[in-house]
């Protein structure tokens, strides 16, 4: 990384460069860490940045960084989706800092909508804490078939339709407008029930290994081993 000065910005259409690399990284990520994610095409990743709904974060000299896109849902609700940073520059601050400005970006293009994510990973539920996102259920997002329909392309998907939708891996966080705490009161409440949160990860994962043994086991080896992976 050799100490190079990041850039966190809104992305132009000039940055439609970097979009097989962003989707390449992405997909191998998931892979590497065992767990499920939709997956995006380089396209669709064009597009957000055509459309100015897309962060993007990169050095002085060019090199790609990270990555964050903003989706929307029933003219009421916002996700922003598809956080990736490359391997060379994680554990930098930089995810928490594309996290911050895709929020920003949000509330700027849409100050009413309700801002929600999915997440398996504590670190992003923590970063999301911090901008005053709230643990919800997921009848408290949006029930937008196309929203759902993303899903089909994850390894989980079999889960959460077994869940009728209502739940899964992936726990769900909302920022609402209207109606939240301040970001240090999520923050503070993150940083004392954690270890609560870990725990209930594994409960849940458990809990879902359970279900899936009436389920054909050879079709679902790879996904109990991604279940398994992402809390080992």
């Amino acid at each position: 990384m050799d100490n190079q000065k990041i850039i966190i910005r809104v992305a132009t259409p000039a940055d439609k460069k970097y979009s097989v690399l962003i989707t390449d990284e992405m997909e191998a990520s998931a892979k590497a860490r065992g767990t499920g994610i939709a997956k995006r095409s380089p396209e669709y990743v064009a597009l957000k940045m055509e459309e100015g709904k897309a962060v993007i974060a990169v050095t002085e000299d060019g090199t790609w960084v990270g990555f964050c896109y903003i989706e929307t849902w029933e003219g009421e609700y916002v996700a922003n989706s598809g956080l990736i940073v490359s391997p060379a520059f994680r554990k930098s601050g930089v995810a928490k800092g594309i996290k911050q400005r895709i929020f920003q970006l949000s509330r700027e293009k849409y100050p009413d909508a309700k801002i929600f994510g999915l997440t398996t990973g504590l670190a992003v539920m923590k970063i999301n804490s911090d901008l005053g996102y709230e643990p919800v259920t997921y009848s408290e997002l949006t029930q937008d078939e196309k929203f759902w329909a993303g899903c089909k392309s994850c390894v989980n998907y079999e889960i959460l339709m077994s869940k009728d939708r209502k739940n899964c891996l992936c726990t769900a966080m909302l920022f609402d407008p209207k109606d939240h705490y301040e970001p240090k009161e999520t923050k503070e409440h993150f940083e004392k029930k954690s270890k609560i949160y870990e725990r209930l990860l594994k409960i849940k994962q458990n809990k879902f290994l359970k279900r899936l043994t009436n389920i054909d086991r050879s079709s679902n080896r790879k996904l109990k081993i991604s279940m398994f992976n992402l809390f080992h």
